[in-house]
């Protein structure tokens, strides 16, 4: 566990696990949770690979500077750290606002870039309209007051009914979000849309999606596999917003096929 301090920039908390010079895989969250959110996934991973994981800024143990933060700077974060970590060509997986975040660093740094995984995201995710009210709900009654909510939109039936430590350990990870952190990512998700940068990519990806994810709804992750060429779309069905805490196996398993398949591994 390492953290990496920049003058320039907000440190990023940052953890690593296997060989130093194995292949790199570095993940990159979800708004309201943290880089724990992998960790049921992890150990059905290869050992051969250097797996890096992101605190995004306002988020986990990372510094929680006043926002807004613009997605570049969040975008700009993750390139720094990877820079500090002498990463090149990595495959970069993000889920949510965190591929987002792989989108941008994809179009801005593709030396740092060889593969992308996109799991439950979009080029732009709701509208600016529904993050302004939720903003200002946040604003009135804090994270307390949509968490409900938010937990609904990101599980499945199944899981909400027969997995209730799942669903209680992200509401605990989302409460204990800094206040100023989640305002200033929900600032950030509102005012991108990456459709034309995206569009332009041309990489290996793979893009992920559940059938019940009431966030980024399947046919909107399946659009945006469609603007890059080549992209693999997979729908893992009975699962929503967060497949590595629901299904953590069969995001292993996809993982390692594409890792696979591009000599990555």
């Amino acid at each position: 566990m390492i953290i990496l301090p920049d003058d320039a920039a907000p440190a990023l908390h940052v953890t690593e696990s296997g060989p130093k010079d194995g292949p790199v895989v570095v993940f990159a969250h979800a708004l309201g949770t943290d880089l724990t959110m992998w960790d049921a996934m992890l150990p059905y991973l290869p050992d051969t690979l250097r797996l890096v994981r992101l605190d995004m800024r306002g988020h986990g143990q990372s510094p929680c500077p006043d926002g807004p933060y613009p997605m570049g700077n969040l975008v700009e974060d993750a390139a720094r750290a990877l820079d500090r970590l002498g990463v090149k060509a990595c495959v970069f997986v993000g889920l949510s606002i965190g591929g987002i975040i792989a989108q941008g660093l994809a179009a801005e740094r593709l030396d740092l870039v060889r593969g992308l995984v996109l799991s439950n995201t979009a080029t732009k995710i709701a509208t600016p309209a529904i993050w302004r009210d939720r903003i200002e709900e946040v604003h009135r009654g804090g994270i307390e007051a949509i968490a409900d909510a938010t937990l609904e939109r990101w599980f499945s039936r199944a899981t909400l009914r027969t997995h209730p430590d799942r669903v209680a350990n992200v509401r605990a990870r989302l409460l204990a979000t800094p206040l100023k952190g989640y305002l200033g990512a929900m600032e950030a998700i509102a005012e991108t849309d990456l459709y034309e940068s995206t569009a332009r990519l041309r990489l290996p990806t793979l893009v992920i999606a559940g059938s019940e994810d009431g966030s980024t709804p399947a046919d909107l992750v399946r659009e945006t596999a469609g603007l890059i060429p080549g992209a693999q779309f997979e729908l893992i069905r009975g699962t929503g917003h967060l497949p590595p805490v629901e299904r953590p196996e069969e995001v292993a398993r996809l993982l390692t096929t594409f890792l696979t398949g591009i000599g990555h591994v």
